[in-house]
């Protein structure tokens, strides 16, 4: 009986494990001119200090809704957490500076969006991608 509940314990680790290190990546539309970015110029669009990509084109930046994607990106890549960087996007909307990222349902959600305009820039499973989008960032 104990080495059953050890197995199943061990079991229900690694799958905790695998959940909560999702893969992300973050992509624009394969007809946009941009063809990688920094974590640094990913995390100065996403946080409202910059709000074009790289030798210019307005960034329009989308958020999964919720899950492992989008916390995973809040940490590595912003180098916040969701409280933090919800406050500095209420400074920028409350100052008339800046607005939040959009925040989008699914992977899915996010294809169909920036699939039809090169200005998007958003995060999704890394397993999800497909022809119509380009990475231009993968978290490490």
């Amino acid at each position: 009986m104990k080495l059953f509940t050890k197995t199943l314990l061990g079991l229900a680790l690694l799958t905790s494990a695998h959940i909560a290190h999702a893969e992300h990546v973050v992509v624009v539309s394969s007809k946009s001119s941009v063809a990688n970015l920094s974590k640094d110029q990913i995390a100065d669009i996403f946080l409202g200090n910059s709000k074009e990509f790289p030798g210019g084109g307005q960034a329009l930046p989308l958020l999964v809704g919720s899950g492992a994607v989008r916390t995973e990106f809040f940490e590595k890549v912003l180098g916040k957490n969701e409280a933090q960087a919800k406050a500095i996007w209420s400074r920028l909307v409350f100052s008339g500076k800046g607005s939040a990222p959009r925040e989008v349902g699914d992977s899915a959600e996010i294809l169909k969006l920036i699939s039809s305009n090169p200005n998007c820039i958003g995060i999704m499973e890394k397993s999800a991608v497909n022809a119509s989008v380009k990475v231009v960032y993968t978290s490490p």
